[in-house]
């Protein structure tokens, strides 16, 4: 009996262990260089950006780990489908008023703009191939 509580301890201690590992890892992953496709939304430009074609609009902050993990992501939709989708970012620490705007409450948030008009809204990280879906369903 006591070697199984033994063996259970230890697996219990090395997952938490993990977890530990992962946090501390994903805190200090450096974030991703932006792409020259992805585009600063501000006060002063949003409207320019946003008010014709199909506009993905990622929310996020430096200190946010998931937000630094969909980075790559962006950046090769930005690259890749610049014909179809521009992708543009605001960062909710210096644009506070874009962000209540959209009433984002958690990040990293993603709101797919068609011709100005939110047309879909994704909240968390989600894959390269989930977007393109959804883009490609307003495109």
């Amino acid at each position: 009996m006591s070697t199984v509580v033994w063996i259970v301890g230890g697996v219990f201690i090395l997952f938490i262990g993990v977890i530990i590992f992962n946090f501390f890892r994903m805190k200090n992953m450096k974030p991703a260089k932006d792409s020259t496709n992805v585009k600063r939304l501000n006060k002063k430009n949003y409207n320019t950006y946003t008010k014709n074609g199909l506009v993905l609009i990622d929310f996020w902050a430096a200190w946010c780990a998931p937000c630094k993990m969909i980075a790559p992501i962006l950046n090769e939709i930005a690259e890749k489908e610049s014909s179809i989708v521009t992708i543009a970012k605001v960062n909710v620490e210096y644009e506070k008023s874009l962000a209540a705007k959209f009433k984002v409450r958690n990040i990293p948030t993603m709101v797919l703009l068609k011709d100005g008009k939110e047309v879909k809204r994704f909240v968390g990280v989600k894959t390269k191939k989930f977007l393109m879906k959804e883009i490609n369903a307003f495109a």
